[in-house]
Formats: structure tokens, sequence, C-alpha cells
């Protein structure tokens, strides 16, 4: 009987992170996660994640297991406006990507999957995007510098140390575990308090993936890992969804009357991507499952019995006594 498959999850605490460490459980994998803070959500993971920086080299080469059979590296400070307003967050993603796989290198751990992004194929006039049309002459934030900087140094210790290895471009991922100000969770929080949503440019049009569909793609790489290895593939929904529409259906959904406020384009971010996922759906067996409208729908009924429930609840009184919701807040506390 084939021993059970050992995986490290960098980043075990984050969003991915947390479904993907679940998912691997659920079908019988040894998991061992790694992050800097503990996990918000599930306790089982936190129990079985060690807590390490791994911006410190020797605490990495000294405190991790090394009977892995495969890493999967999606650590990093992952919010592209926050390393625009502070560049040096980037130096963190450049030291843990060269930690983690130098310990893989050290190590000979066999397999490894490195978590990169649709940033790196910049605003270069097109819409939908091919695994080749990443272009490191439209690199247009910090952020997609250590993506592009991770890429190359997996490619680099393919080359030189015959380190089998596989890049994902993940786009958009969105759907629970996430309390950050990405879109998603930010328009549910703010429509939620009456609150207006900003978007960042009237016409940007972006691939948002659920999450299952994500953690799906990166299990059914490491089950075909030999086969699908030393390639890139976009892991999306392939279908591009406007900033403003996503408003709205949030709105509707919660059948608010706040308002959408149109600002432009923030600098450094990339203001038009569809996935081409020709390539995962021939070589990994990809295909998504949720679109945006349906993933939308999930997400409002996990954050609203879950993460912002109280909101939720308080939000249905006010509407019942005519207040608003900032209104009971202070009604209440």
């Amino acid at each position: 009987m084939a021993r059970t498959q050992r995986i490290l999850v960098t980043g075990a605490s984050g969003t991915i992170g947390t479904h993907l460490c679940e998912e691997l459980l659920r079908q019988g994998y040894d998991v061992i996660g790694v992050d800097w803070r503990p996990n918000s959500w599930n306790k089982e993971i936190e129990d079985i994640t060690i807590m390490q920086d791994l911006r410190d080299r020797d605490a990495v080469f000294n405190n991790l297991p090394t009977d892995i059979d495969a890493i999967v590296h999606l650590a990093a400070n992952a919010r592209v406006h926050n390393l625009v307003v502070d560049p040096v967050l980037a130096r963190d993603n450049f030291e843990t990507i060269f930690n983690t796989i130098e310990f893989a290198r050290r190590n000979n751990i066999p397999k490894f999957v490195f978590a990169s992004s649709r940033e790196v194929y910049g605003n270069s006039g097109r819409v939908v995007h091919a695994e080749e049309h990443a272009d490191h002459n439209i690199c247009e934030s910090a952020y997609t510098a250590t993506k592009i900087g991770g890429e190359a140094l997996v490619q680099a210790y393919r080359r030189c140390y015959d380190l089998d290895a596989v890049i994902v471009r993940f786009s958009n991922v969105y759907g629970m575990y996430d309390e950050s100000d990405r879109v998603v969770p930010l328009f549910i929080k703010k429509t939620l308090l009456g609150e207006d949503l900003t978007v960042f440019g009237e016409d940007k049009l972006l691939d948002f993936t659920y999450i299952t569909d994500a953690v799906g793609g990166v299990i059914r790489i490491l089950e075909r890992f030999d086969d699908v290895k030393n390639d890139v593939y976009n892991l999306a929904y392939s279908n591009g969804a406007k900033l403003v529409d996503v408003a709205d259906w949030i709105r509707s959904a919660l059948g608010s009357e706040n308002q959408v406020v149109i600002k432009e384009n923030r600098i450094g971010e990339v203001v038009q991507y569809v996935a081409d996922i020709a390539k995962a759906r021939t070589r990994i067996g990809y295909e998504p499952q949720v679109h945006v409208e349906d993933g939308i729908r999930r997400s409002i009924d996990w954050y609203t019995a879950n993460l912002y429930r109280d909101l939720h609840e308080t939000r249905l009184l006010s509407a019942a006594t005519m207040k608003t919701p900032a209104e009971m807040q202070t009604a209440t506390g």
C-alpha cells in the first residue's frame, strides 16, 4: 500500500491555504501548514500549522520537517494596493519564496507548486490572456514584481537543480475565509452597513474565481504532478465580470439602496483580465464549476452566516424598525 503523500502548505492560515488544507485532509493527504499567524477559521488546520516566519532563513531550515512529498507555496503579502502604498512589503514575498524553494532544494523535495497571479500579465491592451502573454516589461506594481521574480526563481531552480515545479496563476479568488479589503468581502461588508461602494475603474473587468475551483485546480495538479510538471497554468473561471456589476449583484442580493461611486483606476492594478484556461483544461483536466453570479450568492450566504453575521442581523432588525444600520449600531453600543 502506497504511503500517504505529505503536503506542506505555506500560508495555511490564509484564504486559499485554509480551504486547500481542508480539502487535502478530506481526501486523505497528510498535511502540514506553515504560517506566521494562527488560523482564524478552522481549529483543526491551526493544530497542524507550524507558526513560522518564512523570512527567517535559519528557522526555516531548522524548524520545518523534511520528510515532505510536495510544497504548495501560497504565503505572500497579497494585496496589490498595499504594496503600492508600502513597497517594502514586497521584500517579504521575495524572501519567503527564496527561503522556501531553497529549503525544497536542500532537502530533495520532489514537487513544488508556486502560487503566482494574473498580475504578471500587466495592462497589455488585450483582454484574454494565455500563459505565454506574461511580460515583465509591463510590470505594474511591486506585488507584480514579486510574482514575476518568484516565477523566474522557480524556473532557475528547475533548470539548475532539476527541481520539478508547477506555477499556477490565480485570479481574484473569493468565497470565504477572507476578512481583508478585497473587493467581494469589502463590498458585502459595506452593503450590510449601508455604505456606498467605491469602484476604481468604470470599465475594470476581472476574472473572479470561486475558492473551490481554485483549490480543486491545485489538487488536480498534485494528483497529476508527474504528467503536468514544469509548466505554467492559469486557474480562473475564464469569464470576465465588471466590478460595477459585482457591486450591483451584491446590492441587489442584499436588498440595499446604497450607491456605487466610480473613481479612476488606481495605479499599479491590472484593468482588464480574462484567463485563457485551455492549457489547464487540456493538461490537468481543470473545469471550473462556479460562475461569478452564483459565487457571489454563495459568498453572501457564507459571510452573513459567519464573519458578518452580527452586521446582517443588525441590518435585518434596522429594516424592521426603519432605522439605518449605523443608527442601530449606535443604539446597541
